[in-house]
């Protein structure tokens, strides 16, 4: 058996590289005046040239048509040492790593993030990467030829016109669709917009040409496909004003201004019958902004009847941006009508964090302070959750908002990080197969999700049949030990399995042995590491379900605390009251106050700005390997058995006069031994005023709040609560 696989592997290797040297890439040059150094990327071992987008945002641009392996080399020799963050995490890749170099293999087209783990706001150091199908200019007469090279200009293109750019033209200008129709852009060229708009105020709003990448008026029936949009000012990317029945196919938008603000992806302002299929879209605001008009911030503009928005589908698309919404509808103020707005079958990367007014979510919709619309028919289908912060903020004053349904929304890394919100004249909200892992959530409770200021509460729907759930035989699971897993029984389904470490499987019943305990995004550390095992059903009525579970590999074993003495429920807190911006040391301050407390509660003595530690015991109730999630607004550490396991970031404060900080999210595995081991955590409270929390999924744990039950401190006499 040993031979055969030895055998089966070299076949495989043997048919790969038969396939890589058979596979034609075309990777046009990039001009020096864009080329990055940060990155030096190789495709089936040829140099292809790195481009830098905008503030840390490079992008590597690449067609062919069949298998490659791709190396990236970081100028930083230690930029990996955190780990590799690869998404869309539906594909479960796991670079190969050897110092500042990573490889992987590619089968096909597909959009891409990388980066590390966790950094994703406007200060991340990012690259993208796009490998499309090979082009070809068209045949017809007529067509205007945009060549390879540099070019300094805008495209006013007339009624009827096609324009068609090739592989390695960047225009550094805008694209003017002003009252025309019939018109169609290809190709793969770049533009790139540099404008002069105020770094420090909003004036991308503003309608006129040349003041973004692509701007269209008045215009209907119009093509853009394969181009990629670079904005470097602060203003909106994509505008299409009163316009109809625009389609775009294989668009890539990165977006980035030092300011973090003021520039949507795509805004749709009385717009219709409008298609963004196979599309990448990073912005520094709402991804994607569906309004009836904006012609300025006065209070005659602001509260001018906007065009009706019909008919807008957003679909197998990767969506992210460093602030906002995936989605923004409403405004305060604004009053038009939506009708039939759908986003499916697409991933969410990285959603903002934060508020402006409203938390940000998958879906903000702010009809608040005088707005008026009858809006209907907003679908949410089949979305993939990487980085997020919650799923629906809704609300409308009058006269009413409804028919919104959420279905097969698969959270495949954590929890929403704050409540949605259902507010108003609101009614007709459905969720349907929402899951967070392997659980489908089915109230409001679970999700969580607060109706209030009388919204109508919303319906959970039974989900249909496959529901995709799997066990693994042993809770102890180390690098080469070999599992089993099996699938929950479903009626004429399939199953694939993502193991995290790059490998897949087919079938119900698999066997499966992980390499290493580096977990998926070789972030592990202390002895563990988190794998993110997916399992796609999918059954012959073309449902689909998916199930994700965070398996522990571990390296290292922590063993529990030995005869400790006797220990009390609850932790020991400290005091030290004093205005920080961020959290210190707090080995270099003094506590003035202590205390018990059943869990992360405390009596703060009247102070609003103080630090916090909490010491004790965590009870850990099996052996095996342990997720362990710490969320916080202004700043928050976990230690166990002295180690440090999660940090939440730096504080990022809200916008548009929302008070306080965002809430942030970190995690990390550790392997222990069943017993007490020594818990430590510490917390900031500077600008909000909310409690850290701290979840956890270990042998039969789901992700969820640690109880109250597993803190322990040793006792002390005199200490009450």
């Amino acid at each position: 058996m040993k031979m055969q696989r030895i055998f089966t592997l070299l076949i495989s290797f043997m048919l790969w590289q038969s396939a890589f040297a058979a596979t034609k890439v075309d990777a046009p040059p990039v001009p020096a005046e864009m080329r990055s150094t940060s990155f030096t990327v190789t495709v089936n071992g040829h140099p292809v040239d790195v481009a830098h987008a905008a503030t840390n945002y490079d992008f590597v641009s690449f067609d062919a048509n069949g298998p490659v392996e791709v190396s990236i080399t970081a100028s930083d020799p230690n930029f990996w040492s955190k780990g590799v963050d690869v998404e869309p995490w539906r594909l479960g890749m796991r670079p190969e790593r050897n110092g500042a170099t990573i490889r992987f293999k590619l089968d096909g087209p597909v959009k891409l993030s990388i980066g590390q783990p966790g950094e994703f706001l406007n200060q991340a150091k990012m690259l993208f990467l796009f490998y499309g199908r090979l082009t070809h200019a068209p045949q017809e007469s007529g067509v205007r030829i945009i060549p390879a090279g540099v070019h300094h200009e805008s495209l006013n293109p007339k009624s009827g016109d096609t324009i068609y750019f090739e592989p390695g033209a960047y225009l550094f200008g805008s694209l003017n669709l002003w009252q025309v129709h019939d018109v169609k852009v290809m190709g793969r060229g770049v533009i790139v917009y540099e404008g002069q708009q105020d770094p420090s105020s909003d004036e991308g709003w503003m309608r006129k040409p040349d003041w973004r990448c692509i701007t269209s008026y008045q215009s209907r029936n119009v093509e853009v496909d394969g181009l990629t949009c670079v904005i470097r000012s602060r203003t909106w990317s994509i505008q299409m004003t009163e316009s109809d029945n625009f389609t775009y196919n294989d668009l890539r938008v990165i977006g980035g201004n030092p300011a973090n603000a003021n520039q949507d992806g795509m805004d749709f302002l009385g717009t219709g019958n409008s298609v963004v299929r196979d599309s990448f879209l990073r912005a520094s605001d709402d991804v994607i902004a569906v309004l009836g008009n904006w012609d300025g911030y006065d209070e005659a503009s602001m509260r001018r009847f906007g065009h009706d928005v019909n008919n807008i589908i957003i679909e197998d698309s990767q969506l992210s941006t460093s602030i906002s919404n995936i989605v923004r509808a409403g405004w305060p103020k604004k009053s038009y009508k939506l009708h039939n707005l759908t986003v499916r079958n697409s991933d969410i990367l990285h959603g903002g964090i934060g508020a402006c007014g409203q938390d940000f979510a998958v879906l903000g919709f702010w009809g608040a302070q005088g707005s008026y619309g009858e809006h209907t028919g907003l679908h949410f289908q089949n979305l993939f959750l990487d980085n997020w912060y919650s799923l629906a903020q809704i609300e409308q004053e009058k006269p009413y908002l409804s028919d919104i349904e959420f279905r097969n929304i698969w959270m495949l890394g954590q929890p929403q990080l704050v409540p949605s919100t259902l507010k108003g004249d609101v009614s007709g909200v459905k969720f349907a197969n929402i899951k967070l892992g392997q659980k489908r959530l089915t109230s409001e409770s679970e999700l969580p999700v607060v109706v209030g200021d009388g919204a109508a509460h919303p319906e959970f729907v039974p989900a249909t049949e496959p529901e995709a759930s799997f066990t693994i035989d042993t809770p102890f699971i180390e690098p080469f030990k070999d599992l089993h897993f099996v699938a929950a029984l479903a009626k004429d389904a399939q199953y694939h399995w993502y193991f995290g470490d790059g490998t897949e499987a087919e079938g119900r019943k698999v066997h499966h042995r992980f390499p290493d305990a580096e977990g998926t995004e070789r972030d592990g550390k202390n002895g563990a590491g988190r794998f993110r095992v997916l399992l796609h059903v999918t059954s012959g009525a073309h449902q689909e379900d998916w199930a994700v579970k965070s398996v522990v590999v571990v390296k290292d074993w922590h063993p529990a605390a030995t005869n400790p003495l006797q220990l009390d429920g609850g932790l020991l807190w400290k005091l030290y009251p004093q205005s920080w911006s961020s959290l210190p040391n707090l080995d270099d301050a003094r506590a003035q106050y202590e205390g018990p407390s059943a869990g992360l509660t405390v009596n703060a003595q009247g102070f609003t700005r103080y630090a916090v530690r909490w010491e004790g015991y965590l009870e850990v109730p099996a052996d095996g390997g342990y997720n362990f999630a710490l969320m916080a607004r202004d700043g928050a550490r976990l230690f166990i058995d002295n180690m440090p396991v999660a940090e939440t970031g730096v504080p990022f404060a809200q916008v548009c006069g929302a008070v306080g900080n965002a809430v942030r999210f970190n995690q990390s595995a550790l392997g222990l031994r069943a017993g007490p081991h020594r818990l430590r955590i510490e917390w900031l409270r500077a600008e909000s005023d909310s409690l850290p929390r701290l979840l956890w999924e270990g042998p039969g744990i789901p992700l969820s709040d640690v109880p109250q039950a597993a803190y322990k401190h040793q006792h002390v006499d005199g200490l009450s609560r």
